[in-house]
């Protein structure tokens, strides 16, 4: 009887220590998915992060703006020195804005979280997330800030709802991977072609995704290119702009190095800051006969280029400051222009520096 009744204590025992077991290996599993290892505040915001390498936000407002302040200081987002380690970030219901620089840097990141509860995406938000692959943008904001997603290197879509008004300045530039931009039909501001980002009237090429390859010929709709909008397409192997373009923006074929010739059409009046700058591969550039002037670094370090032809009668104004054709070896290249005008090329600044001036045959 004794026997019987230690083996039962000592069956009884060995349950309860098992079941302590399974239940502190369950609170243990638990505390180690949910365990804070960085919180503090944003704002009227909560802010934390989890071993697993998630940034939770919540509560009721914005986050705040980073960058530089008023006075030119820098300031960034708290969770900043912990960037590296940020794997994934839940913004929660109640969140209303994401600031400015507000996940500047965070290379890791790779998924996103957007509520509802967001109306504006602000200056370079996501700049340099190169590791973000996919992002939801909800149908309730309007606003995607200059910068917004610069850099996002592993984006290969984006989808822009119908809510959005207003694209910030080079929002989606050097996002290397992006294969298109997608606009909801029912929006009124945006469209796009083949992936291609236009205003709704398809007179403005706001973004020529990054990764697309080969040729591409501009439509006859378009009379302005964006800033930055070819920016990086390195796989872009000729462009035709057509003659009803005007004016092509600051920086529009930056770092094309698959162009090897370019026409530009007669209607445009200016050669913006760094349109072509790095185009290593431009070969022959022709310049059409309204154009007065032409911005700094405009064809800088274009370093193949051997024919330049400029159709204008009068040459147009060149910037010496930071010069046009810098890194251009001037002196080697041929530039065709008006019989007439030979003359006032030879004479003009930065045109009489190149070694051999022609007439456009």
């Amino acid at each position: 009887m004794n026997r019987f009744k230690q083996l039962t204590e000592m069956s009884r025992f060995v349950t309860i220590v098992l079941c302590a077991t399974l239940v502190l290996a369950s609170c243990d599993k638990k505390d180690k998915q949910e365990t804070v290892v960085k919180s503090g505040t944003a704002g009227n915001l909560i802010w934390k992060i989890t071993d697993d390498g998630t940034l939770t936000i919540n509560g009721t407002g914005e986050i705040p703006n980073y960058g530089f302040d008023l006075n030119y200081d820098y300031h960034y987002a708290p969770w900043y020195e912990y960037r590296s380690s940020i794997y994934a970030l839940v913004i929660e219901n109640g969140v209303t804005f994401i600031g400015n620089c507000a996940f500047l840097d965070c290379s890791n990141l790779t998924s996103v979280t957007i509520p509802n509860s967001i109306t504006s995406i602000g200056h370079s938000a996501f700049n340099n997330c190169s590791d973000l692959t996919t992002v939801t943008i909800p149908n309730s904001v309007t606003d995607i800030g200059d910068y917004g997603f610069q850099n996002c290197c592993g984006l290969i879509s984006v989808t822009i709802p119908n809510s959005v008004t207003n694209i910030g300045y080079c929002a989606f530039l050097n996002c290397s991977g992006l294969m298109s931009i997608i606009v909801d039909v029912a929006n009124n501001a945006f469209c796009s072609e083949n992936g291609i980002l236009f205003n709704k009237a398809k007179t403005t090429l706001i973004q020529y995704p990054a990764r697309k390859i080969g040729a591409y010929i501009i439509s006859n709709s378009v009379t302005s290119i964006g800033n930055g909008a070819f920016a990086h397409c390195s796989g872009l192997t000729s462009v035709t702009i057509p003659n009803s373009v005007t004016y092509i923006g600051m920086g529009a074929f930056f770092c094309c190095s698959g162009l090897t010739s370019l026409i530009i059409p007669n209607l445009v009046t200016s050669i913006e800051s760094e349109a072509f700058r790095y185009c290593n591969d431009l070969v022959s550039v022709t310049i059409g006969n309204s154009v007065t002037r032409i911005s700094y670094y405009a064809f800088a370090n274009c370093s193949s280029i051997t024919e330049v032809i400029s159709q204008g009668t009068t040459p147009p104004m060149v910037s010496t400051y930071a010069p046009s054709f810098d890194g251009i070896n001037v002196a080697a290249c041929t530039l065709r222009v008006p019989e007439a005008s030979i003359d006032a090329y030879k004479a003009a600044t930065s045109w009489g520096v190149f070694g051999n001036i022609v007439a456009i045959e």
